[in-house]
């Protein structure tokens, strides 16, 4: 499984949901969705935006974990 450590990047980063969206451009619904982990998917174009936003690496916000563990 994946999961979502949006919201802790934002936390360090000091950013709010509505600053990140409109930064990003997307709505704060989206981002919502995808800091909460319900979001089915998201572009790479769009993870390649927060992350500049964020100043960040995509392995900081996206993690792996084995779901049989």
């Amino acid at each position: 499984m994946i999961i979502v450590r949006l919201d802790r990047v934002m936390a360090d980063r000091k950013m709010s949901l509505n600053e990140l969206s409109q930064r990003v451009g997307l709505t704060t619904v989206n981002l919502s969705l995808l800091k909460t982990g319900k979001a089915k998917g998201i572009r790479f174009n769009t993870l390649a935006s927060i992350c500049k936003e964020l100043e960040c690496q995509p392995g900081d916000i996206l993690e792996y974990v084995d779901d049989e563990m």
